[in-house]
């Protein structure tokens, strides 16, 4: 019955009767839905600032020529909220009417005044912390407003709904349960009555969705999941007679676009599950590592463009799509285009999901143990980081290869890797350039596959991709011609700015990024000149947002640091104006740019605490020295599940604690000397050594 009414209304929707734009029904907060649809002027209503995703300002107060005199209006700190190493601040603020509403790592909202920073109100989750199910650290990456609500999604799995004035609680949705993997790291979208929301999971197990609620509500309208079904669109990409698809991943990371012209919301779809094992799912595995486009209304399924066929290599589509207009051989088109992991932005045409530059299909390696793709799309244009490895035979690392290079228990070295390329970070468009701007990080890893089990709402990745041991990572900031998918401009950085940063750019010429060291910059948009540098004193991993007040332009970002980095973590949100009258903090302690253990060498512990002093996601002290025979406890003091593996030459296991959840312990004897390295395989940027004499 359910298939045989979506049959209707698509043969409704191919004769013009339902859901064009004469017959668009009346908005439900028609001030916000005209806001969405307008070019963003003086309030920044949603994440992506309008419903493109461009990340667009046409203010220009603040220009190439003044912008030197940029400093702080104001600095606030958010009393402590998401103050911690499990967390990131990654939140892009929303201003209406001068307030600006901002959402921290541990779901806590905030209404501050966007003139002086006083906080209005505040909003406490209460959100548990024995949450376990969260992949990549702790973090929102912002809110949606309408109908006089703001609108939250939490790592709970939970959507929120708060009033604007006040913070009440008005409703609540359990979108899913976390106890079986899922989380909402997403800023939602709102249009026409309706809250659109993806779902986290990917490296759980779990089957991803875009949920679509009522905004008065919170009732599920309609749900459209990116693994199919058998006998839906893309269901004999799965292998046939089995169930995989149920498990297949394909989270939802970021937040979707929407055309109100055309009917569609798009949105970027992640990683197939279990990651890094494909031997159990032969097929393309749709709709994982792909840009998905459905019904506005309905979830019914309109087109898709896969940019990876059967991931095996964590290429998660996972930063935002973004919609915009242009001219390609002389014939305006509507476009749509992702950054990936792989290093490429896909520009396709947002009518039907086709190339609209060029992609082309080309064979790659083959490892039929994998049941690898025999083709991978190729975008015709420039990658944004290098997309081949160099071999480390000193370090034990003999094979190593390109972008679709093959593994299997062998450590391979691959780039640009499931962490690099552009992962979270959100690029923005200017159409006064034509160009998009677009961060990436450049980095390694070490692919291997191993044998994984499923459990429901246990880790399902059936392998590793940890960097080297001393291997360089680094990465790019570079400018895109978005009707030639060439670099126009291109900056190296000296550390990684593809995890959750992204940029904005404004009608006054200028991108505005932040990075890991806490420094706060200001770019030319035509030339890539930097025109302007603030040290915020926090590591600056947020996109920022553009505003106006009383007829004076404000650049807004969060400065709370990001797990993966490691950058300075803290609570601020920073705001500047050209009266501004605050200067530079000192600068924070930088982020590695180089992959391993770091600190001292500590000669006087018996005990390594992993997750200790506030920080989750490292092992303390991260170097030790023993003598043999030494038993070393390991003892899990923070929040989230962790292991303490050797990794040694990419290979992991000759020694294990097995997973510890919090409070756990394991303690292990080093009877030989040596030098024994070891890392989180759920979190594989952590990295500690045992010096054993």
């Amino acid at each position: 019955m359910r298939h045989r009414a979506q049959r209707m209304i698509q043969i409704l929707m191919s004769l013009g009767f339902l859901f064009s734009g004469t017959l668009a029904v009346r908005a439900a907060d028609s001030e916000i839905d005209r806001l969405l649809q307008s070019p963003v002027g003086k309030d920044w209503v949603t994440n992506g600032g309008n419903l493109t995703n461009q990340r667009y300002s046409t203010l220009k107060q603040i220009d190439t020529n003044n912008v030197k005199q940029l400093k702080g209006a104001w600095m606030t700190r958010l009393k402590g909220s998401g103050l911690g190493g499990k967390y990131s601040f990654e939140a892009t603020p929303l201003v209406k009417d001068g307030i600006m509403y901002i959402s921290t790592g541990n779901d806590d909202v905030f209404a501050l005044d966007a003139k002086t920073g006083q906080i209005l109100w505040e909003h406490w989750s209460q959100i548990s912390q024995q949450i376990s199910t969260v992949c990549c650290g702790w973090l929102n990456r912002g809110l949606a407003m309408g109908e006089g609500m703001l609108f939250i999604g939490q790592l709970d799995a939970n959507m929120v709904a708060l009033d604007m004035k006040t913070g009440k609680e008005m409703w609540r949705t359990p979108v899913e349960d976390w106890h079986n993997g899922y989380g909402i790291t997403n800023a939602p979208i709102y249009y026409d009555g309706t809250v659109y929301s993806g779902i986290t999971g990917g490296e759980f197990g779990v089957r991803g969705r875009l949920t679509a609620m009522d905004a008065k509500t919170g009732k599920i309208l309609w749900r459209a999941y990116t693994l199919p079904t058998p006998g839906e669109p893309g269901g004999d990409s799965w292998p046939a007679g089995t169930d995989h698809y149920s498990r297949g991943g394909a989270s939802i990371w970021n937040t979707p676009a929407l055309d109100p012209e055309l009917g569609l919301v798009y949105f970027a779809v992640g990683n197939c599950g279990p990651d890094y094992d494909g031997s159990m799912r032969e097929g393309d595995n749709l709709f994982c590592a792909s840009v998905l486009a459905v019904n506005a209304k309905t979830g019914v399924y309109a087109w898709h463009f896969q940019e990876v066929h059967h991931d095996i290599w964590d290429y998660d589509a996972a930063s935002p799509v973004v919609l915009f207009d242009t001219v390609i051989n002389g014939q305006p088109r509507k476009a749509i285009a992702q950054a990936g992991r792989t290093g490429w932005v896909y520009i396709l045409d947002r009518t039907n999901g086709k190339p609209l530059i060029g992609i082309e299909e080309r064979p790659v390696p083959q490892e039929p143990r994998q049941k690898t793709a025999k083709t991978q799309p190729f975008p015709i244009g420039d990658a944004i980081v290098p997309q081949c490895a160099e071999p480390m035979p000193a370090s034990g690392y003999e094979k190593a290869g390109c972008i679709f290079e093959t593994f299997w228990e062998e450590p391979v070295l691959i780039q640009p890797s499931g962490i690099g390329g552009t992962n979270w970070g959100p690029m923005s468009y200017n159409p006064e350039t034509g160009s998009l701007y677009v961060p990436a990080t450049i980095r390694t890893s070490a692919f291997a596959r191993y044998d994984t089990k499923y459990a429901l709402g246990k880790r399902f990745d059936g392998g590793t991709q940890a960097a080297p041991i001393g291997s360089p990572m680094s990465g790019t900031f570079t400018a895109i011609g978005g009707n030639t998918n060439k670099i126009v401009w291109q900056h190296k950085t000296p550390y990684r700015v593809g995890q959750g940063g992204g940029s904005t750019t404004t009608a006054g010429g200028l991108v505005f990024r932040g990075e890991p060291d806490g420094n706060f910059l200001a770019i030319d948009a035509k030339t890539g000149q930097e025109l302007w540098r603030f040290q915020t004193g926090f590591g600056a991993d947020a996109p920022p947002a553009v505003y106006e007040v009383n007829g004076e332009e404000y650049v807004a970002i969060a400065t709370g640091g990001n797990q993966g980095m490691l950058s300075a973590n803290g609570d601020a949100v920073w705001v500047f104006s050209l009266k501004g009258q605050l200067g530079p903090l000192w600068p924070p302690p930088p982020p590695q740019k180089i992959a391993g253990p770091a600190g001292p060498l500590r000669d006087d512990v018996d005990e390594i605490k992993i997750g200790a002093n506030n920080m989750e996601y490292i092992f303390f002290p991260g170097r030790t020295k023993i003598k043999a025979g030494t038993t070393l406890t390991f003892t899990n003091v923070g929040d989230t599940p962790h292991t303490a593996t050797s990794f040694e030459g990419g290979k992991i296991g000759k020694w294990d604690t097995g997973v510890l959840e919090k409070g756990q312990s394991k303690a292990l004897t080093f009877s030989e000397p040596g030098n024994y390295f070891y890392i989180c395989t759920p979190h594989p940027w952590m990295y500690g050594q045992i010096v054993v004499e």
